[in-house]
């Protein structure tokens, strides 16, 4: 039987821990994270929830996950060169220097369209007051936090409700975990219900979203700031992201049927769409 791993004895090259001592050992607790889904449905706003269904399942892949990158001569390069993904992703009068149709374009397009900023995510975080720790599984979830807007632009999911929930069942393909499928998944759902009668392919649009994360390398690895530079379309290929068709089958559809995909849950029932994280 193989020894287990004392991944709070592990050290990056300038002497970070991988996982600080202090750092709560995460517990399993399905009926946790079924009560705070409930809890969620009830309060779509309450976003702290979100991150307590994630605590209520955590991959015991996750530690692996965050030592493979960290402790890689990759995941050094990527601590010195980008220390602060916020930083970089705010400044859009730097990143508009890049030629037109680049990365950096389309994700400045998104974020001023939808009134966001990266530190904008970040407040909101911090606002849930959770501990912090100085070790690489924090500089590991900030650098997952800070790349979910990425995520938007580079598959070319809005953030409509089906987008969202897509984006999150891409995300569970580059790092699977159980609150990602119990959350995407019933976003589907309550999207499905919500849409009764609709030939839209729902559940058809997070499976390719899903397979699309899974097929694709890993974008928390990936140098941002050189990706930036690159042409959308070129990054695109690169990644292997393809179109989403499915996702953009039902905007069509919905339209055909009257139905604003912007607009789906706008009312009712619809006020209890699960947030994706």
């Amino acid at each position: 039987m193989s020894k287990a791993i004392d991944y709070t004895s592990l050290t990056a090259a300038d002497g970070t821990v991988l996982c600080h001592p202090a750092r709560p050992e995460p517990r399993y607790s399905l009926p946790r994270a079924v009560k705070n889904f409930q809890l969620l449905m009830k309060d779509k706003e309450d976003t702290s929830l979100v991150f307590k269904i994630y605590e209520s399942l955590p991959s015991k892949d996750f530690l692996p996950r965050v030592r493979a990158l960290a402790l890689s001569e990759r995941g050094e390069l990527l601590r010195r060169t980008e220390p602060s993904l916020p930083e970089i992703l705010d400044d859009h009068a730097a990143l508009r220097q890049t030629p037109k149709g680049s990365l950096a374009h389309a994700y400045c397009d998104f974020m001023e369209n939808e009134g966001l900023s990266a530190a904008g995510l970040v407040a909101e975080a911090e606002k849930l007051g959770r501990a912090k720790y100085p070790d690489l599984v924090q500089w590991f979830a900030e650098r997952s936090r800070d790349t979910h807007d990425l995520f938007h632009v580079l598959t070319g999911y809005g953030r409509d409700a089906l987008g969202e929930q897509c984006v999150l069942l891409f995300t569970h393909g580059q790092s699977p975990t159980h609150g990602h499928l119990l959350i995407g998944y019933a976003g589907a759902a309550n999207i499905k219900k919500m849409a009764w009668g609709s030939k839209a392919p729902v559940f058809g649009a997070v499976n390719q979203a899903k397979r699309t994360g899974k097929g694709a390398p890993s974008l928390i690895e990936q140098p941002i700031r050189e990706l930036l530079k690159q042409p959308l379309d070129r990054v695109r290929s690169a990644l292997n992201i393809p179109a989403p068709t499915k996702y953009r089958e039902c905007h069509r559809i919905w339209r055909e049927e009257g139905t604003d995909p912007y607009d789906l849950l706008a009312s009712g029932p619809a006020s209890e769409e699960p947030v994706a994280a």
